[in-house]
């Protein structure tokens, strides 16, 4: 095989999954990065960057390699992608996302889940685009960014960090970034990102970006793409579309011209599916307009009247009305709702119905809402608003704006008027006209034609545009109205005139009459005519609004030549030349034959938007003002009165002409403050936001055409001259306006002196200076002014715009002058005169170019820190102050590091700027970082500037070295000035740590400030061991302070870095390491440092620096938890014993744990390192190793506690709690024990085991005494609050045990609190009314137990076999109380679902140790019966099922469970014969129940059952089955039969059971007998029940047939006479069976079981024949015994029995009393055979007292001689059959029951009766 080599290329993705089939593979999943270290034959060794420990070979063919940047850090190198940076950042958030988003599919959050999925896709494919290299610079740019916004937006939906960019959108490297910087960068991307969030999320549909872009850019537009128009027109169509106010009733674009062909598309075929246009220059007020619309107004071209026939030649060409089309748009232009290019809006025709429809009227009416002809025809468009002129439209949106796409701008100026938009377009709106018919019997029909002439009356070709999109013309021809004499056309078209032609052209108008005819339409000519010039007299242009023509007639020829009209009048009403009137107007020459009309009108309206042409004559007089030099002072004045908008178009001709005035009248000062208003009027203009974009033509201008180079004296003469007005407190208006204007007059004033100085090589610079000087001193005595009025306005005006002209004068003055003026110019302020203006005002010189020279910023820092540190302490402007003081510090930083940066070139330069730098940090430190901290203590939390003041403060610890903190330190006066610093930084630390003022996210502000937190931290502490640990200059508290302080900030969440992703976790290791590591070795230093001084911090100490050992790192574990060992011995040598750290150590580590510190590592570092510890010292070795042991048993409970402590199945939880209090119990923490007693009765509650939580109450209960004593422990919960003595606590608790027992149906358990209350109300307190309360409850449980129904529940054993599961489960067995009704599958579902993995057990045999050992999850469960116990306590009393079957249910402590087996050959056909039983006892660590529903099992028992002792039991149960079922049906007839039949069926059918048979061949047999002689008795037993079951049966038969139903008397009578064949054959073999009756002489409530105390006076009465005498009245049991068998109830168990319920008796004659007695056979009397015969004999000869016998069985009677039966019983009882059983099983022990005088007797049965008697019996 080749040898493995290292390999170039060092990083690649697995594009396939490789799974581990082998040891050395190295698993890959795809998408997972490789480091390769080496290759060999198509094969990779290396590792994953997901676990770099493991390493291994995988397949070359796998792995798409990567380009990649080695680094080698120390002995290791480490491959980084060589991607472009962006690329990278996408790859690690889609990684982030991806484990995101598979957890938001889990958790069924879809909505999110499908967004997140579509982001992820989106920069999928983002991240291609930027791969591929293909893209251009400007789309490169905007991908960039919008990547970034995705990317932002997504880390904030999911939580995760948030990321701060540069504008480049670059990652912000805060090793290169100041702390102030970075906090603002994460303030604006916050913002940002809130934003784009509730834009998400707002409920109000916006247009895309409108929220961004439209606020933004000054421009609008409106894009409009037609899809179709359909419209039977059948001739050819002019489609003009524009945007109309309806406020305004205006259109307020130009048109959009569409030429129609009569069969249905566009006239020019490349237009189809591209007629597109674009609404420009639309601004906010546009958008914002209360309605906009969408007209198009329809224009046929052709015949004069559609339903005009062909027969005749008609007239053709004709612009007739046919409709218009109307849409609101306004929810579009607003952003109200979604504007789509894809989407189509239709848009109906409203045809013209009259001749008098115009088109602007129909459009007022349809806007209007009126009801106009619609005939569904219309158009089809589509509409988008975008943002931005129109190149970054065309840029934005290539796809739907290109060069074809047709742009109709806007009627007049945008909103903001850009530099380079050069227009002269003049827009001629025909208004209206009215014409006398004349001669003609009708109105006429005018076409009105526009042409622009020039002054010979030549047309000037092309120049006139109906609308964007169609060609220009030379003629434009209005629409034609029929026979109208009131025309109205509101047509609009643009007029383009080259601007030099504009003087010398005009607008002429003529007026022709069109005739539907064409013969009659040729004929026509000219009727009139009307004309305007462009240009006035006075060289100023059209002024815009109607203009009222004049109409002139006259021959058609003359009317068209223009010297013929020129000479006359054109507009009505013009006041040069004043028009004569009517007839009398006369004009000599070639005007002679024009006269005016004076019945014809006709209107027009202009508006010119021209950028060269101008309609002020004030702006034009200005303009040639050397055409009249006697003006100038006006024209000067009346410029302040011309509109913004006409001084901006001429903008450089006014600067020109302004300064060509200032420099032509040098000689005097006659103009100077005109020209210097003037030029301030100008500047204030160009700072209007209708023209700021005109700021760079400003500053072009200033830096290439300007070229005054006198200017600058004028201009600073009279700027000085101004202020030095308003500093001698006279009136100058013009102050405030002129400072507004500063900026750009110093920009003139500075350029002017630099064109001087190159002109002149550099003279007069001495009285520049003194200028300059001059303006400043009286600018400094202008502040001084304690004035108010215009001086406080100026000062204001002052201080905004000062700073403004620091970056031009800068270069030209003196720094360190101009850093006095600027401190004399702030320092000459009154104090607290403008405090905001003057704050502002420092923060401006602060970001200037001049505070950046360290002469300039030295004596301005003189002036402002003093301010700050007042304003500050004082609370007074914070946002001002904070924002100036964020501004010296970002200057200090970029100072410092451009000081490093020079000191690399040039080291003498460098140390010096740099020295220069540290000063004024040194200077900013003392005077600032005090006063900040002191102002961040007093801060609310919620104040926000706390976190702006905090920000601050650690940027100046981030500038500050070694000697600053040493010179501070130094600094401080007194000792306990500099103790009082250090504990409020300390206190101001530790709580800025634990309460961070940063957002969680903010994860990158968050470590910077840690990092200098950590520096100071580690300063601070050389001076606490230098200062402050002598004896005499020790200060405890100071001490104290620092160590908490050091360990919260070691143990705080943003430096926990395994609670991290890794790619966030190695991104904080390589920017700023682990500072746990370095924190927690200062620590160790500090606590060794102290010497004797150790024991004042015990304990103290101890929850602290537990805190920082539980810190899961392990060099950091071991190098601080010898400190605990260290506090032992401090301790133990002072005391003797360590008890006080223990104590604490104990207290604290359970908190700790519980809050999720602390792990398994910990636990055997802690064991072995103090252990080791102990065994170097003898005299703790002992005590050492006791105190280990308890600490690791604690810590084992509580890992264990905490690991199930969030588990749905609070099961476990319940476990871990019971261990944890009974441990605590066990060391004697009594507080710590209640704690956790209360924390397991809130888990019962809450799972409504309310029994147990009862009991867990008691156990607290029971700590109290009946006292007045104090509460020692502290009590968790509402008892805690207002119960001081243990009386009132255990009564309350008491109250809430009883409710908690009533819930749980534990009514016993209630009556006993019950008791012991009643007695301490009744003899201590003597509270009756409280005794008569809970007598009342007592005597409702009572009722409870007897009326209400409870099922008994069922027990459950379960094992946890292997060695995964906890060790509090391992190997163990646990028995569990089920609950009411809890089915065994249900519960075994419950049981696995915290065990996913575990596998169960199907065998109930105790697993093998295979299993036991295993690593893997076993579980068992089966159904466990309670062992009866004690139940000789109940016997001899007639107690009712109800109370019984609850103490066969509760309190036991015992369960078995018997598995059968096979032993010995098998009989097919009898399975009882070799039918084994093995029967496992187990016994639980308390009793059932208790305080926890289950308790492990802590011994087990396991004995075998032979098939007979199982063929007895099997009986047995019958029996008791028999007897439980007749005495439900005696107390309750109303029960069904059914049960009761398929009881006894099932036991006399012989066709159906055949049990007795096989008992009787499996044991009866001889062969049996004689091998198995010592099972004799049981087999005597066995025969007994079998022949005791006869009269259980004829009772239950007797009762069947009582209420056997007619339709089954059949199954009854049937059922009868199995039973007598059955009857037959066990009498004559076993004997007869007599019961004995009980009369129950109570007649409150029926009893189901009658005791029978004294059973052992009965006596065997053998063959006696004689009537059965009456019973002796029971003996009342003493009150001892009463009470004994009262305690004895509470612990009483006995065997559970299936159906056993209180049920009402059958109704029986009352008079009746009776005993009956019963033959007992020979057979069962024989089970002793070892007792003598003559003790047989004796005991059989001896007479019974009673007159009845007791048979060795346990049953009472005598052999009777009468056939006839005696009366029926009111009421069978059991007690005879339960004393047999009991009885039984003695004899089946080789004990026989002593007769009445105390010898033992055998006796052999009689003979059965003859079956003729036996029958007579039923």
């Amino acid at each position: 095989m080749a040898p493995w080599l290292p390999t170039k290329d060092k990083f690649g993705v697995a594009v396939w999954n490789f799974p581990r089939t082998k040891e050395h593979h190295l698993p890959l999943q795809v998408g997972e990065m490789v480091h390769i270290l080496q290759a060999s034959e198509g094969w990779y060794c290396g590792y994953s960057l997901r676990n770099r420990a493991a390493r291994g070979i995988f397949p070359a063919s796998l792995i798409r390699l990567k380009g990649t940047a080695v680094e080698q850090r120390g002995l290791e190198e480490s491959a980084v992608p060589s991607d472009m940076p962006m690329v990278q950042e996408i790859t690690t958030t889609l990684r982030e996302w991806a484990t995101i988003w598979k957890q938001l599919y889990v958790a069924g959050q879809t909505e999110r889940y499908g967004q997140v999925k579509r982001m992820m896709q989106e920069l999928m494919e983002q991240r291609s685009q930027l791969l591929s290299g293909t893209l251009p610079k400007d789309q490169l740019l905007r991908l960039r960014k919008e990547v970034t916004g995705k990317m932002d937006y997504g880390n904030k939906i999911l939580a995760l960090d948030l990321v701060v960019r540069d504008e480049d959108e670059n990652i912000l490297d805060p090793d290169r970034t100041s702390v102030i910087s970075l906090f603002q960068a994460h303030r604006r991307a916050a913002q940002t990102l809130s934003q784009r969030i509730q834009e998400e999320t707002s409920s109000q549909q916006r247009a895309p970006g409108h929220g961004t872009h439209g606020a933004a850019s000054p421009s609008h537009n409106l894009y409009l793409c037609v899809r179709n128009f359909v419209c039977h027109i059948g001739e050819e169509a002019q489609l003009f579309m524009a945007l109309y106010d309806p406020g305004e009733q205006r259109i307020i674009s130009e048109n959009y011209v569409i030429r129609w062909a009569s069969t249905g598309v566009p006239q020019d075929i490349e237009l189809l599916n591209n007629l597109r246009v674009v609404f420009t220059d639309l601004g906010s007020a546009d958008l914002k307009r209360e309605r906009l619309f969408l007209v198009c107004q329809i224009i046929r071209v052709g015949r004069m009247d559609l339903r005009d026939s062909h027969s005749r030649k008609l007239s053709t060409g004709l612009r007739r009305p046919f409709g218009i089309s109307v849409m609101d748009i306004t929810d579009i232009t607003k952003g109200t709702c979604d504007s789509d290019e894809d989407k189509q809006h239709f848009i109906p025709v409203h045809l013209v119905a009259a001749d008098g429809d115009f088109l602007h009227n129909m459009i007022r009416k349809a806007v209007e809402g009126k009801d106009i002809n619609h005939k569904g025809q219309g158009l089809w468009v589509s509409l988008k608003v975008l943002w931005g002129d129109l190149s970054q439209v065309r840029k934005d949106h290539p796809h739907l704006v290109d060069r074809s796409t047709a742009v109709a701008r806007k009627l007049g100026y945008p909103e903001v008027i850009m530099p380079g938009d050069v227009r002269n377009d003049i827009y001629l709106t025909l208004v209206q006209g009215e014409f006398d018919k004349g001669s003609k019997k009708t109105q006429k029909n005018v076409e009105v034609t526009v042409c622009v002439c020039d002054e010979a009356g030549n047309v000037v070709q092309n120049v006139i545009h109906a609308g964007a999109g169609d060609s220009p013309s030379s003629h434009y021809r209005s629409v034609v109205y029929y026979q109208q004499r009131h025309q109205r056309w509101m047509e609009t078209l643009k007029i383009a005139v080259p601007i030099e032609d504009v003087h010398r052209t005009h607008l002429r108008f003529t007026f022709r009459h069109r005739s539907s005819s064409d013969s009659k339409d040729r004929s026509e000519r000219i009727f009139s005519m009307a004309f305007v010039r462009l240009m006035r007299p006075d060289g100023t242009t059209l002024r815009d609004g109607e203009h009222d023509l004049v109409l002139y007639k006259g021959d058609s020829r003359k009317l068209e030549d223009a010297s013929a009209y020129l000479s006359l009048p054109w507009e009505r009403n013009a006041p040069e030349p004043k028009l004569p009137s009517g007839s009398s107007f006369r004009v000599s020459g070639a005007a002679a034959a024009l006269a005016p009309s004076s019945r014809d009108s006709f209107q027009i309206s202009t508006l010119v938007c021209s950028t060269k042409l101008t309609q002020n004559v004030n702006l034009l007089g200005l303009l040639k003002w050397r055409s009249k030099p006697s003006l100038l002072s006006g024209n000067l004045q009346k410029l302040m009165n011309v509109d913004g908008g006409e001084v901006i178009k001429f903008l450089q001709d006014t600067l020109d002409a302004l300064f060509s005035i200032m420099m032509e009248h040098s000689d005097t000062d006659v103009y100077d403050t005109l020209v210097f208003d003037a030029l301030v009027f100008i500047v204030r203009l160009v700072a209007d936001r209708k023209f700021q974009h005109f700021n760079t033509v400003l500053e072009a201008y200033i830096r290439q055409h300007f070229s005054a180079t006198l200017a600058y004296k004028k201009l600073l003469s009279v700027l000085t001259q101004y202020v030095e007005q308003a500093g001698r407190g006279e009136p100058c208006e013009s102050l405030p306006r002129t400072f507004k204007a500063l900026e750009y007059i110093f920009k003139f004033i500075v350029r002017s002196r630099r064109l001087f100085a190159q002109l002149y090589e550099g003279k007069e610079v001495a009285e520049f200076q003194r200028s300059l000087q001059r303006f400043f001193l009286a600018l400094n005595q202008l502040m001084q002014s304690p004035l108010e009025g215009p001086t406080l306005l100026s000062q204001g005006a002052a201080l905004k715009y000062l700073p403004t002209i620091l970056e031009d004068v800068f270069g030209i003055f003196d720094s360190s002058t101009l850093g006095a003026v600027l401190r004399d110019f702030v320092g000459n302020l009154q104090p607290q005169r403008l405090l905001k203006q003057k704050l502002q005002s420092l923060t401006d010189i602060a970001s200037s170019k001049a505070f950046q020279c360290h002469e300039c910023r030295e004596l301005v820092l003189q002036a402002a820190l003093p301010i700050l540190q007042e304003l500050i302490q004082a609370g007074e402007e914070e946002d001002a102050c904070i924002e100036l003081l964020s501004s010296i510090l970002e200057v200090l930083y970029q100072a410092q590091k451009s000081a490093e940066k020079l000191r690399a070139r040039h080291k003498d330069r460098g140390d010096m700027e740099l020295a220069q730098v540290k000063k004024h940090i040194q200077v900013i430190l003392e005077r600032l970082l005090h006063t900040v901290n002191r102002r961040v203590i007093v801060l609310d939390r919620e104040n926000p500037l706390r976190s702006h003041y905090v920000a601050c403060m650690a940027t100046i610890l981030s500038q500050m070295d070694k000697d600053h903190y040493s010179t501070y330190i130094q600094a401080f006066p007194s000792r306990p000035e500099l103790m009082d610093f250090l504990m409020e930084t300390f206190i101001l630390f530790k709580d800025l740590i634990g309460k961070t003022v940063y957002p969680g996210d903010w994860v990158v502000m968050n470590m910077v400030q840690n990092r200098e937190f950590l520096r100071a931290i580690n300063h601070f502490a050389t001076t606490l061991t230098e200062m402050f640990l002598s004896n005499s200059d020790f200060e405890l508290q100071l001490w104290n302070n620092y160590f908490h302080l050091a360990v919260a900030f070691l143990t705080q969440d943003s430096l926990q870095l395994e609670n991290f992703s890794p790619a966030k976790r190695n991104s904080i290791l390589a920017k700023y390491g682990d500072m746990r590591a370095t924190i927690g070795a200062s620590i160790r230093d500090m606590w060794y440092s102290l010497g004797q001084r150790k024991i004042e911090f015990i304990p103290g100490m101890v929850g602290p620096i537990l805190e920082m050992t539980l810190v899961p790192e392990l060099e950091l574990r071991k190098s601080t938890i010898p400190i605990f060992f260290d506090m032992m011995l401090c301790e133990h040598r002072l005391s003797g014993t360590f008890s006080r750290f223990e104590d604490e150590i104990l207290r604290r580590l359970d908190s700790e744990v519980e809050g999720g510190r602390g792990d398994e590592q910990y636990m055997q570092l802690f064991k072995s390192i103090l252990l080791s510890c102990c065994q170097s010292h003898p005299e703790l070795a002992k005590p050492g190793e006791d105190f280990v042991r308890l600490v690791s048993e604690l810590l084992e409970r509580l890992l264990d506690y905490r690991a199930v402590m969030n588990d749905e199945n609070k099961t476990y939880s319940m476990s871990c709690t019971v261990n944890l209090l009974n441990f605590y119990k066990e060391i004697d923490r009594q507080a710590m024990y209640i704690r956790y007693l209360y924390k397991l009765k809130d888990l019962h509650i809450s799972y409504e085991n309310y029994t147990e939580g009862a009991y867990t109450l008691l156990l607290h209960a029971r700590l109290l005494t009946w006292s007045e004593e104090s509460n020692a422990a502290p009590v968790p919960g509402p008892h805690g609050l207002h119960l001081h003595t243990q009386r009132q606590l255990k009564e309350a608790l008491y109250n809430q045990i009883i409710e908690y027992f009533d819930q749980g149906k534990m009514w016993e358990e209630a009556i006993h609190i019950c008791k012991e209350l009643a007695e301490q109300y009744e003899s201590h307190v003597f509270d009756y009314e409280m005794l008569s309360d809970i007598l009342q409850r007592e005597a409702k449980f009572y009722e409870k137990i007897l009326k209400v129904l409870r099922p008994s529940p069922d027990y459950f054993a379960v094992g946890y076999y292997g060695q995964g599961f906890p060790t509090f489960l391992r190997n163990k067995i646990f028995i569990y109380r089920g609950k009411e009704y809890e089915r065994r599958e249900d519960f075994e579902m419950q049981l696995l679902s915290p065990f996913p993995n575990a596998e169960k057990l199907k065998s109930t045999s105790p697993p093998g140790q295979d299993i036991t050992d295993s690593p893997g999850q076993y579980i068992q469960c089966f159904t466990v019966q309670p062992a009866e116990e004690a139940k000789v306590r109940l016997k001899g009393r007639s107690i009712p099922e109800q109370i019984t079957n609850f103490y066969k249910a509760n309190h036991i402590q015992r369960f078995s469970y018997s598995r059968p087996f096979k032993r010995g050959p098998s009989d097919p056909d009898n399975e009882f014969a070799n039918m084994w039983i093995e029967r496992t006892t187990f016994r639980t660590a308390y009793p059932l129940p208790g305080i926890l529903r289950w308790f492990v099992v802590t011994s087990t028992e396991t004995i075998i059952i032979s098939p007979l002792e199982n063929a007895i039991e099997t009986m047995m149960k019958t029996n008791e089955k028999i007897m439980s079922e007749i005495n439900r049906h005696q107390n309750d007839p109303s029960l069904p039969i059914n049960p009761l039949s398929m009881l006894l069926n099932g036991i006399v059918d012989p066709a159906v059971m055949g049990g007795f048979t096989k008992y009787e061949k499996a044991f009866f047999q001889e062969l049996y007998m004689q091998e198995h002689p010592e099972d004799a008795g049981k087999i005597e037993k066995l025969k007994d029940l079998i022949a005791w079951q006869i009269p259980l049966l004829a009772e239950g038969i007797r009762i069947h047939g009582q209420k056997v139903p007619e339709d089954l008397r059949p199954f009854h009578e049937r059922m009868e006479q199995c039973f007598e064949q059955l009857r037959a054959k066990v009498e004559a073999e076993y004997g007869v069976r007599e019961m004995m009756f009980f009369e129950d002489r109570r007649s409150g409530r029926p009893r189901s079981i009658a005791w029978v105390p004294d059973w052992d006076r009965l006596s065997h009465a053998g063959a006696s024949t004689e009537a059965p005498p009456t019973p002796k009245a029971a003996r009342r049991p003493s009150e001892s015994e009463e009470r004994r068998e009262s305690r004895a109830s509470a612990i009483f168990g006995s065997r559970r029995q299936d159906a056993r319920q209180s049920i009402s008796e059958l109704p029986e004659p009352k008079d009746e009393k009776w005993r009956l007695s019963c033959t007992v056979s020979d057979s069962s009397q024989s089970i002793d055979r070892k007792q003598p015969p003559g003790s047989q004999a004796a005991a059989g000869a001896q007479p019974s007292t009673a007159g009845s016998s007791l048979s060795p069985t346990g049953f009472g009677g005598r052999v009777k001689s009468a056939s006839k039966l005696p009366p029926l019983p009111r009421k069978f009882s059991p007690s005879v059959y339960e004393t047999f059983l009991e009885q039984s099983d003695a004899a089946a022990a080789g004990k026989v029951s002593p007769t009445v005088d105390g010898s033992r007797s055998l006796k052999s049965p009689p003979l059965p009766p003859p079956k003729s008697k036996r029958l007579s019996q039923l």
